[in-house]
């Protein structure tokens, strides 16, 4: 298991995940650079497209684009593009490779995440195979992946509880119901289409990242 000193490691905040329809190359990098300039603290590079060279390419573009702004950045289920584009880690998935293996292969330093859905009880078992986060959603209708499965906001809470690791909250998260997630224990609220489909990227970014400020102040 990850050393709990580890578990702020920088994983607070909005936490910006690409997808494919939403443009490739230049246009993609521009909307990653506009939402880091709005306030996102973590990217996640999603693309599940069969197109390897362009993949390998964007991953190395956006990994120069994070480390050159201090944020983290994250790669979605493929391990061979972590290692290939120097990211900081991976997000894995239910279907994907076990925490434990994706941790024996890129080693103590890599930051790694688990989607964990509506369930407790897999967090806990992601935590304790080393995983550095946790997932939970989705917990309002997303456009993205409309057939998701619900999760009650009363989680967070439960999971704040329980876990200690930072916590990400996903699914159909706006900045009018991002609030009451992030006071429910959630460390970050990641968002596809609220960020990357706006006119307006590093606007709509800032309207997320707001909330953490706020929630800073009040506390």
């Amino acid at each position: 298991m990850i050393d709990p000193d580890r578990r702020r490691l920088g994983l607070q905040g909005l936490y910006v995940l690409t997808d494919a329809r939403l443009g490739h190359g230049a246009v993609l990098l521009e909307a990653v650079a506009a939402a880091i300039a709005g306030g996102a603290r973590l990217v996640q590079y999603r693309d599940k497209s069969d197109d390897p060279g362009r993949r390998r390419k964007e991953a190395g573009d956006l990994a120069d684009l994070c480390r050159s702004q201090g944020v983290t950045f994250l790669i979605n289920d493929d391990l061979a593009l972590v290692e290939y584009s120097g990211a900081d880690g991976v997000h894995l998935g239910r279907d994907d490779l076990p925490v434990a293996e994706a941790r024996a292969r890129l080693g103590p330093r890599a930051v790694i995440g688990a989607s964990c859905y509506g369930d407790l009880a897999l967090a806990r078992e992601a935590c304790g195979a080393g995983a550095d986060y946790v997932a939970f959603g989705a917990f309002h209708p997303s456009a993205v992946k409309p057939d998701a499965g619900r999760a009650d906001p009363r989680l967070l809470s439960r999971a704040r509880a329980e876990i200690p690791h930072p916590i990400a909250a996903i699914g159909g998260i706006t900045p009018e119901n991002g609030a009451a997630l992030i006071e429910a224990g959630a460390d970050m609220l990641a968002v596809i289409t609220g960020v990357f489909g706006a006119a307006d990227p590093r606007a709509a970014a800032s309207r997320y990242a707001r909330l953490f400020n706020e929630g800073s102040r009040e506390g």
